[in-house]
């Protein structure tokens, strides 16, 4: 069992994915990430060739920018990297991130069409153990117990923001609640004065017609 959970702990959960933007076009991605949580994203960007009506496999002259903001709306990264390349960072609050990448813009091939291939590795399954094993020497099993623990590590994160993110909207029920309840409360007042209003004015109305 224990050889049985270590394989399906080292399968990948990351998707890869590629979308189609233009040159001077801006794509978003939103990752909801625990506090502390290291997050790596590879990417690869294609120009279009008209001659071949498909992209090319390299663009070395097309670079990429790569922002990120924090739930606060912080930027916590902006950088120009190469065609391929890698980018990390490190969350430091829970919540909402914001990745957008664009293409720098050039009088070259502006307006081509770009495919961007992108994978978004969060928490565990951003750290390069090959390279851990290597710079630490560890063995085999070593290794396994460092996954194994970093995984519990990554658990223990997802739980204290799922207690973040409950928290937080028990508070929004209950501001949404009270704003009701001061509302309805509201609305009861104004009609009862609406209602002693034109009760007094239609007794003054008939008092001057001497009906009463």
């Amino acid at each position: 069992m224990l050889k049985y959970y270590i394989f399906l702990s080292l399968l990948p959960i990351a998707f890869p994915l590629y979308f189609h933007i233009g040159e001077t076009e801006r794509k978003c991605f939103i990752e909801e990430i625990p506090d502390e949580t290291m997050v790596t994203g590879n990417y690869k960007v294609q120009l279009y060739d008209p001659r071949t009506n498909g992209f090319a496999p390299s663009s070395p002259e097309i670079g990429m920018h790569v922002e990120i903001r924090d739930p606060d709306d912080k930027i916590i990264l902006s950088k120009v990297y190469s065609s391929e390349g890698k980018f990390t960072f490190t969350s430091h609050n829970p919540g909402e991130h914001v990745i957008c990448l664009y293409s720098n813009s050039t009088k070259w091939f502006s307006g081509t069409q770009l495919r961007v291939h992108l994978d978004i590795q969060v928490g565990e399954h951003a750290i390069d153990y090959a390279n851990v094993a290597q710079k630490e020497k560890l063995t085999e099993l070593q290794l396994r117990v460092r996954q194994l623990l970093d995984q519990v590590e990554q658990i223990t994160k997802e739980q204290n923001y799922q207690r973040y993110r409950e928290e937080r909207f028990r508070q929004t029920s209950e501001s949404t609640n009270q704003r009701v309840l001061w509302w309805a409360l509201a609305q009861t007042v104004i009609l009862l004065v609406m209602g002693a209003w034109q009760m007094r004015h239609l007794k003054s109305f008939f008092e001057a017609k001497k009906l009463v």
